[in-house]
């Protein structure tokens, strides 16, 4: 899983999986679009029609503690929005 790490699950992304035949990844930041489609292909077995890429920058954070405020901020994620071609499909839930 060196450019995949994991599908996003939401209930947007579920929607449109089910109607526009779109799915989504968190990828690795270096990753670019032609990667990310052979990557796709060869761990589902898919045909991969288009790739679209988003960089999603981390949010600032702080919590109040018994030491005082600590302040930081979440990790920076590059998404992919994969759509598919023709009548192909991913089941993410057939290993459960």
């Amino acid at each position: 899983m060196g450019i995949i790490i994991k599908p996003v699950i939401t209930e947007k992304m579920t929607i449109q999986g089910e109607k526009l035949n779109r799915y989504g990844f968190i990828v690795d930041r270096e990753a670019n679009k032609v990667e990310i489609k052979k990557a796709v292909e060869e761990m589902y077995g898919v045909t991969v029609s288009q790739v679209n890429t988003m960089n999603r920058h981390g949010k600032r954070k702080s919590r109040f503690t018994k030491a005082g405020i600590l302040s930081g901020r979440t990790n920076h994620t590059k998404r992919a929005i994969v759509t598919l071609a023709g009548e192909d499909k991913i089941d993410f839930y057939s290993n459960i």
